[in-house]
This record gives C-alpha cells, structure tokens and sequence, in this order.
C-alpha cells in the first residue's frame, strides 16, 4: 500500500494506546499510519452516567462520522463500545486478539476486610457507572453502597487514590495495556466466569468504509477468526436483548476443547438480581437465539428445588431461585460431627500449605484454634470453601475453580510440590488432591471430622434435586428411586460418579458454587 493511513481515535491514554498498537501492527506488515484524536459524545459529558446519555454509540459515532466523511481511513475502537450494527457504509474489518476480559476490584487498603467477600469493607462505597457490574457486584454483596464513577482509567484511579471511593471496578484488558503499577491498592480479580464481562470485552475493533478493499486486504493480517466467531455469539446476544452500553448484560463466549462455552447475565436495571446461565454447543450456528430463548419471561422453570444443604435467607441460589416464584427445600441428608478436639502444635511445624477440600474442612479446622505459622498459604476447593475461609480471616492464595478434582489436583501440583502441605478433611477422605502430587511433597492428612448419614430420609417432590456430596447421595437413595419427571444436578465429579453407579442421569453445573447451581437451573 502506497499511501499513509490515518486512524482516528479518541484521546485517552488507553485509546491512543490501543491506535500505536493497530499502527505498529501495520508498520510490521509495512504500511505507513499516523493517528487523529477525534473526541466523542461520551468524552465530552462526564457529569451523567451511560444509561442517561441519549442514544447509543457514546465512544464511536464521530470516529465513524471521520470515516464516512473520508476524513480518516481507519477507526480504532474498544469492541464493547460499539452498536451491534455499522451505519451503512462502514465495516469491521478486523478484530484484535483478546486480552484478559476479567475485571478488576481496586480497593483502598484501608477499606479491606478479608471476611467479606470480594474484601470490600461492609457498606462499602464502590465506583463503576455500568449496570452490568453493578447488577452483579450487588448480587454477591447487597451491602455494597454503587456509585456513579466517569472519566478514563487514569482519572479514575485517581479518585480512588483521592479517597472519593472505597473501591471501584475497572476492565482488567484496560489496566494490562497501560502497564500501570496498582500495588498501593488492595486488587480481587474476578475472571469472566465469575463476573461476566461485556460482550467483546478486551477486543480491539479496526473500522473501515466497505468499499476500501484494499485496505480490507491489507488487514486481514491483523485478524483473528476465531475470536470474531465468538464475538459474533457474543453481539447477537446483546442484539436479540435490544441493549447498548446501559443494559445490565454481561455474555462471554470462548471455545474450550472445540466446544463453544457461553456464559451469560442479565438483569432488568442495575438493581436487579440478575439471571445466570451456563451453555455449551458444539457449533455458534443458532447459539445465541438459543440464549436468549432461555431468558423468555413466558418459559417454564422448575416449580420447586430441593437442595442437600442448608441455606441462609441470603443465600446466592436462593435469592435466583426466589426472584422467579421458585420454592427451595433446602435440608442436609448428612451430619458432621468432630474428630478431634484438640490440635497438636507440632503438625503445624514447618507447613508451606494447608489445603481444604470443603467447607465442612474449614469450619472444624478453625474450631481447634491452630497457631499458624505466617508464611502458610491456603489452598481450597471451590468458592464455598473460600468464603469459609475468608470469614476465618485468611485469604487463599489458591482456589479450584474446576468440579474436575483431578484438574484442581493438576493446578495445584504446579503451585506446591515439593513442599510440605496439610490437609485438614474428613475422616475416610477420597484423597482426591493428595494423589495428583509428586512424591517429593510431604502430605499431612489430618482428620476432623467424620460424616453419618441421616436415617430415614424423606423424599421430596421438587422438579429439581440438587447433591452436594456423595454422602448425600448414598442417604437419599438408600431404597429410594427418582420419579420420573424429577430431575438431577450434581455438585463435582465424584458426586456424578455416585450417580453413574446408581445408573441416573444428572447434569453438572460449571463452577461447583451457588452461581453455578443457579446456571444449572437455570439452563434446564
């Protein structure tokens, strides 16, 4: 290409950023670039939040007015931003590869308590102007006071460290590319399965006019397919939704293992407890029309729930079941009760990690009051396991997000082998951890509690049956049978291997949390 390109852009560090990347790609496939600042609608208005600007396109429609007019050839834009349809004449003729789509918690080190989730401080003030992040932060915490927070990434970070906020939440794709030093800060990463993130979050958008084909030939060395076919499910979504930057829509779409995974959140404003789902396809043909259909209002859900484990009134699943008229019986086939009373202080002499596999393990382990040594780092399996953690006072420093225990056991390997590790449980444990690690690691099995099954179990009539053991399972079936239209979820996969035993179906949520049983729910 003979000529020099100019790309617009907006002004904000994270913009120019994002156009020098575009324009040095360009200049390694020797195209010459040099860059417009045009500012947009949303950069001149700062003083309203998204949902009250009019109209859509609030960071994109005079980049793309530059384009029409002929004025720039090529638009760079952060894919999220953008309407789920081009003004005619204009195209997207490549897309980045994606950066991380988690988000990030920025909270002040004053403003930290590590027994509450997420380790905002109670009532805490935090800072984002999206629904979508607010919807869900005050799904996991209604304490949490939401305020409005506008301005680029570096002003915002500035008025945290000005002590405007206790913490707020910022894209973690935004925070990588600017390389910034966050240490002063208290950071809770939340993946994207955790806290959906927007659709094409962390992609970048390259727009030309769709009769520059040469242009448009020249930046297919730029594109990624892959991540354009799971953005497409991604924006279908928020299309089919009517929805732009105000709508309280998370959907993540990625391939794991040549199959297509989509999560999903989606809620009426930013106050509303959003609904979850968790889908899986092996082909994006229809997919997103298969999302959506899960959201009609008129769709027929489970009537009645019932849960092998006690729930608190502001129990995550509970409060997703209930918002949709749907009861929950939520009762243990199971007791726990203690092994051991006291702990000797030298089974904690020179331990590197203590590992949990349940919440049942952190709650009796803690009942001894061990002396810990200061440099032990916790391991858990499962958000369950961490948020018993965190009320103890202690963070993990690992967790198995995976239902798979030999995954969990794999990942962990990588972190702690070699050393010497702890493993509070119960009595007859499966060992599942224990055996993925090298027998150069030092394990220490320490029982303190043992499991007994409840006697003369009454059945239910709920639609749905949810197990979160296999012990549960072993009192629920000893003699008793499914009825036919009763369906079954199970928690992880030594639970669904109890089941295949038995030979019944069950379908196993994404994450072994609340919010995985509410997807699972949700996505029958």
């Amino acid at each position: 290409m003979d000529r020099t390109l100019i790309i617009g852009t907006r002004g904000s560090d994270l913009a120019l950023w994002q156009a020098n990347f575009v324009k040095d790609r360009l200049a390694e496939n020797n195209v010459t670039a040099e860059l417009k600042i045009i500012k947009t609608q949303g950069d001149r208005i700062l003083n309203l939040s998204f949902d009250k600007l009019e109209g859509k396109g609030f960071f994109t429609k005079e980049l793309e007015e530059e384009l029409l007019a002929g004025k720039i050839d090529i638009a760079v834009h952060s894919h999220k931003d953008l309407p789920t349809e081009n003004p005619p004449g204009l195209i997207i003729a490549a897309v980045s590869e994606r950066e991380d789509p988690s988000e990030l918690l920025l909270i002040l080190k004053d403003c930290v308590d590590v027994r509450q989730k997420l380790s905002v401080k109670f009532g805490g003030l935090v800072g984002t102007s999206s629904n979508r992040r607010k919807a869900q932060l005050l799904a996991f915490r209604p304490d949490l006071d939401i305020k409005d927070l506008r301005g680029n990434v570096i002003t915002r970070i500035g008025k945290l460290r000005d002590e405007k906020y206790d913490a707020i939440m910022l894209a973690k794709a935004g925070v990588s590319r600017l390389g910034l030093d966050l240490n002063e800060f208290h950071i809770e990463e939340l993946t994207p399965t955790e806290m959906v993130p927007a659709p094409a979050q962390g992609v970048l958008a390259i727009q030309i006019r769709d009769n520059d084909e040469e242009l448009f030939d020249v930046l297919q060395a730029l594109n990624h397919p892959q991540v354009a076919e799971e953005l497409a499910v991604e924006r279908t979504v928020l299309k089919l939704f009517g929805g732009g930057c105000h709508l309280p829509l998370g959907c993540y779409c990625r391939r794991d293992e040549g199959v297509f995974q989509v999560f999903t959140s989606k809620a009426a404003t930013g106050e509303d407890f959003p609904d979850r789902l968790f889908l899986e396809s092996d082909t994006t043909i229809g997919l997103a029309e298969k999302v959506v259909a899960r959201f009609d209002s008129n769709r027929k859900l489970p009537q009645r729930v019932f849960i092998t484990r006690d729930l608190s009134e502001q129990s995550y699943f509970r409060r997703a079941l209930e918002k949709h008229g749907i009861e929950v019986e939520a009762r243990s086939l199971i007791r726990t009760v203690p092994v051991i009373n006291k702990l000797d202080s030298y089974i904690l002499k020179d331990i590197d990690w203590i590992f949990f596999s349940s919440k049942n393990a952190v709650e009796y382990f803690f009942a001894l009051n061990p002396q810990l040594p200061g440099s032990v780092k916790f391991g858990v399996m499962g958000s369950g396991s961490e948020d018993v953690l965190r009320r103890n006072g202690h963070f993990a420093a690992y967790v198995g997000e995976s239902g798979d225990t030999a995954e969990v056991s794999a990942d962990f390997a990588e972190l702690a082998d070699g050393s010497t590790i702890l493993f509070p449980g119960a009595e007859n444990s499966l060992r599942s951890i224990q055996q993925g690690l090298s027998a150069e690691t030092k394990i220490i099995d320490l029982p303190v509690y043992e499991t007994v099954l409840e006697e003369n179990v009454e059945l239910t009539s709920a639609d749905v049956l949810v197990f979160t053991s296999p012990s549960n399972v072993e009192a629920y079936f000893e003699g008793n049978l499914l009825d036919p239209y009763q369906k079954v979820i199970a928690i992880g996969k030594s639970t669904g291997k109890k089941f295949d035993e038995i030979g019944t179906k069950y379908t196993m949520p994404f994450s072994p949390d609340e919010v995985g049983l509410a997807e699972a729910v949700f996505g029958m």
